[in-house]
């Protein structure tokens, strides 16, 4: 399934390559590697879980069940003409992948 701004979808598994210093570089979604733009401006900020509604429960010392990472950035298919697309991304508390949030 392609997502585009039409039929946005959410949820989706993404692979997220980044940069030494932590930027995201390029998105590989739907078998398509989507370069990230590194003139437009990137947001990075954290939101928290409502973890009183979740009730997850973790050993003590497991670390931090509350932080969920989003990154918002614009990429495009490497081709002459690809257009940008704005990608809102999140990983939630202790999860290995990313996920899309967003494709506008």
């Amino acid at each position: 399934m392609t997502l585009a701004p039409e039929t946005p979808t959410t949820g989706h598994d993404v692979d997220v390559r980044f940069s030494p210093d932590g930027t995201p570089l390029a998105i590989r979604h739907d078998g398509r590697i989507w370069m990230v733009d590194p003139d437009v401006h990137t947001a990075h900020w954290f939101t928290r879980d409502a973890w009183w509604e979740t009730r997850t429960r973790a050993a003590v010392g497991t670390g931090d069940l509350v932080s969920i990472e989003h990154w918002q950035v614009q990429a495009k298919l490497p081709q002459a003409n690809g257009k940008l697309r704005t990608f809102t991304l999140r990983r939630d508390p202790l999860a290995t992948a990313w996920q899309i949030e967003s494709i506008s």
